[in-house]
């Protein structure tokens, strides 16, 4: 949660505010360093154990989690130059529906009753939230927030399909946490240089950074708080499944919000505080309702 929350700020900091009037506008490049990083510290951390580098897991099944990766992590930066990071906090905190169908279209998983209950008041605290105000950084002459909101239905999409077949590798294959780390950071590295490269992009991108050389240090430390996420998230998978992981994204929203109306100076109105309140009651709910003992347990 802590290293997410510095990572959503980082984020804000560096899509959404300008640097002497000019913004940052590569949000790909923001990808590779944060993969770059991560590959290096899972290789580095797999050496010092003495585990071994190669995997027992065919390399196109690598190539599926980092595309879809790369195209969750592009579309979530580049909606902060449309949207604000509490509107993009709480559409996040629609993404247990979608991994829940993906759940059931990858691993054929089964949810409860009142898994499906959380989920759909969760979205409808999104939703209220969405339509009780403003909180959209969309400024004259920028893309209308309809192209941040699609934006955010892209990484939706794409990242609940990557915790789920990531889960769906870990339940399949052997490996630790690190060695999937290495290779889908590995393969997400290849591609993000592919795409910056194609793009055209490479030589305005470090054109910018030569001129906004503090560019360069929010980028490294980005890349420092994703990788400490990136490892948490992929152990976390590992231990507990892609809907779990999910619950907890959504609740480290909230610390992103505050911290974001915080530094940021957003304001939400007392109908998007009731989206807030219905949201997180309700993920409050289902985990008092996970943890209540069954009928046969307090006979015993």
């Amino acid at each position: 949660m802590a290293s997410l929350t510095l990572y959503s700020t980082l984020q804000e900091r560096l899509m959404a505010t300008p640097f002497d009037g000019a913004y940052f506008k590569y949000p790909v490049l923001l990808v590779l360093a944060n993969r770059v990083v991560s590959c290096t510290t899972a290789a580095l951390r797999l050496k010092g154990r003495e585990e071994s580098l190669y995997p027992n897991v065919p390399l196109q099944k690598f190539i599926i989690v980092a595309g879809s990766n790369i195209l969750a992590t592009t579309c979530q930066y580049e909606a902060l130059r449309h949207i604000s990071l509490p509107w993009q906090a709480l559409c996040k905190a629609g993404k247990l529906i979608p991994v829940m169908l993906w759940g059931i279209l990858i691993n054929h998983k089964h949810y409860s009753g009142t898994e499906w209950v959380t989920a759909a008041a969760v979205t409808g605290g999104c939703s209220l939230f969405l339509a009780g105000g403003s909180s959209l950084a969309a400024a004259a002459g920028r893309h209308s927030s309809a192209y941040g909101l699609t934006l955010m239905v892209g990484y939706l999409a794409c990242d609940s399909f990557t915790s789920s077949f990531q889960d769906k590798l870990f339940r399949s294959h052997r490996m630790s946490s690190l060695t999937q780390a290495l290779y889908v950071n590995l393969c997400s590295s290849v591609i993000s240089t592919a795409g910056l490269a194609s793009s055209g992009q490479v030589r305005p991108a470090l054109s910018f950074m030569h001129q906004h050389p503090i560019a360069v240090w929010y980028m490294l430390c980005l890349s420092a708080a994703s990788t400490c996420g990136q490892f948490c998230i992929v152990e976390t998978i590992k231990s507990h499944g892609a809907l779990y992981l999910a619950l907890i994204m959504t609740l480290r929203q909230f610390v992103s919000i505050s911290a974001s109306a915080w530094l940021f100076g957003h304001r939400l109105t007392a109908a998007q505080w009731v989206g807030i309140v219905l949201t997180f009651g309700s993920l409050l709910w289902r985990s008092s309702r996970k943890r209540r003992p069954s009928q046969a347990q307090r006979r015993e």
